[in-house]
């Protein structure tokens, strides 16, 4: 995980001492075995064993300079972004990514920052700014993550806006000194969650829904990847929660005490507010009422669709308190988002 996060390419090479290709491991492979459960102090092996059976059971490659042009038909045919270069005894001499070849493609998606709530948990500070405006260092909440969304290759952003919807709109205006395209998504009253997708004009791409008071370092195109390699109609960015109980758990049988567990802890999957959409996941909005995502989750999941977990582990904290943005302000500086 260190080591993606470093290189910034979403892969690391598992190769022999010879620098020989054995396999390949993904920011993906690593989020689907955290999800099932696996512990990191597992041996890389473990992730290996889950390839055995899929599509990417062994690493897509090409040669060592390859034209580029024949590096891009490699990457759609095999549905890669990555390609390891080898040599003619199959050693590892470079790594290539579609961003190397096409540095400034557009990514295929629509975001939409949910920007219309009102932050009372977060009063004083919202008595006359909304909660994504309130500034993380030197700029606005909302501005951080329209500057992620602009580094990750998505350009049409939509801005659903109610409470003091002008200093919203008066500080990103159309979007263009942002490397953004802006338009408003104006709640006359509150739509819940998920009410004012229905604003949207129909579209052929997804749709990355993300709440206005989320702070993190999500990789989007990351979490895109994922979406497309699962076939999902939806997929929900979720965080690991743990809690410890503070005392001894009786466990029982009838009225007989079978053991005691003193303060266990409990992990689960909790929502980070975070979601792509398929085009045709948005049309089982009803319109003009509130709807909330959790709403359309379990009735996309009651139409038979697919819908998938996809798991932050980059930093994240949802500011919806005084104590959460507090935090988030100390984690900014001590540079740690």
């Amino acid at each position: 995980m260190e080591c993606i996060d470093r290189n910034c390419k979403g892969i690391v090479l598992i190769c022999d001492l010879q620098r020989r290709l054995l396999s390949t491991i993904t920011d993906g492979d690593i989020r689907r075995a955290l999800l099932l459960g696996e512990n990191l102090d597992e041996p890389i092996t473990r992730l290996l064993v889950y390839k055995e059976d899929s599509a990417h059971a062994k690493p897509a490659t090409a040669p060592y300079g390859a034209e580029p042009l024949q590096l891009l038909q490699i990457m759609r045919e095999k549905e890669v972004r990555q390609l390891p270069l080898l040599d003619s005894d199959g050693r590892v001499q470079d790594l290539v990514t579609l961003e190397d070849l096409l540095p400034d493609q557009v990514l295929p998606v629509q975001a939409v920052i949910m920007a219309g709530g009102s932050g009372k948990r977060l009063m004083p500070l919202t008595q006359k700014v909304p909660k994504p405006m309130l500034p993380i260092g030197d700029r606005p909440l909302a501005e951080r993550i329209i500057d992620q969304l602009c580094r990750a290759g998505i350009r049409r952003v939509h801005l659903t806006t109610h409470y003091k919807k002008e200093v919203i709109e008066n500080h990103f205006r159309d979007g263009k000194d942002f490397g953004v395209e802006i338009t408003y998504l104006r709640e006359e009253e509150p739509l819940g969650t998920a009410g004012s997708l229905c604003m949207l004009e129909d579209s052929e791409e997804p749709l990355l829904v993300i709440n206005g008071d989320i702070l993190t370092g999500v990789d989007f195109r990351a979490m895109l990847d994922f979406h497309k390699a699962h076939s999902a109609s939806m997929t929900v960015a979720v965080r690991e929660h743990e809690f410890r109980l503070p005392y001894g758990a009786i466990q029982t049988e009838g009225v007989l005490v079978k053991g005691i567990v003193e303060k266990p802890v409990f992990r689960h999957f909790v929502n980070a507010g975070m979601y792509l959409l398929n085009p045709e996941v948005c049309k089982l909005i009803p319109s003009d009422t509130p709807y909330d995502i959790p709403d359309l989750i379990l009735r996309v999941i009651s139409e038979n669709g697919r819908v998938v977990s996809f798991l932050v582990r980059e930093y994240w904290r949802d500011i919806g308190e005084i104590k959460d943005y507090e935090k988030a302000l100390a984690d900014f500086a001590n540079k740690e988002v």
